[in-house]
C-alpha cells in the first residue's frame, strides 16, 4: 500500500484547523453545538473541522493512503471519521485565524477521513503544555460518511 506522510505544526487558535478544498476554499462553519465540541471534529461541504483539545500550536500528521490502513483504535484517546469532498484535488490544511499550513495535489473525488487523537492525558491542568499529537488519515473511498465518533475521550 502505497502511502505519503507529512509532519508539521498547526496553531489551533479556538481549538481549530481546517482539512479542506484549497480549491473551493469553503467558509469555516460557524454554527456550533454542544455535541460538535464534544466531538472534537465537524464537517461542511468541502472541509473537516478538527478540534485539537489545546489552543497552542500542535503536531499534526497528515498520512495520503491508496486504500483504508489498519489501525489499531486502542493506540488512541479519540478518534473521529467521516467524509471529505475533494473536487478541485488540492487537499489544504489551513488554520483557523492563520494561513495554509500544506497543499498536496490529490486525485479529485470523495475520501475517508480518520482524525486520531494521542498523548491527551499529557495536556496539563491550564491546556497549555502536552504532548498530544493529531494523526489525520485520509484515502479515496465511494462512500459518503458521515461525521462519527469511533472512540471518544473525556477529560
Amino acid at each position: 500500500m502505497m502511502s505519503r506522510q507529512f509532519a508539521f505544526d498547526v496553531f489551533a487558535d479556538y481549538h481549530q484547523f481546517y482539512v479542506q478544498d484549497g480549491g473551493i476554499f469553503p467558509e469555516a462553519p460557524t454554527d456550533w453545538t454542544d455535541e460538535d465540541v464534544q466531538r472534537r471534529a465537524k464537517t461542511i461541504d468541502h472541509v473537516v473541522v478538527i478540534c485539537p483539545v489545546r489552543n497552542m500550536t500542535v503536531p499534526v500528521v497528515l498520512e495520503l493512503h491508496d486504500s483504508e490502513p489498519a489501525i489499531n483504535l486502542s493506540d488512541y484517546d479519540h478518534v473521529v471519521q467521516c467524509s471529505l469532498e475533494l473536487p478541485s484535488g488540492e487537499l489544504q490544511v489551513h488554520e483557523c485565524t492563520g494561513g495554509e499550513v500544506l497543499r498536496q495535489t490529490v486525485a479529485p473525488g470523495r475520501y475517508a477521513v480518520l482524525a486520531l487523537f494521542l498523548g491527551l492525558d499529557t495536556i496539563d491542568a491550564m491546556g497549555l503544555e502536552g504532548n498530544d499529537t493529531y494523526r489525520i488519515l485520509l484515502w479515496p473511498t465511494s462512500s459518503t460518511l458521515p461525521l462519527a465518533v469511533l472512540k471518544a475521550w473525556t477529560e
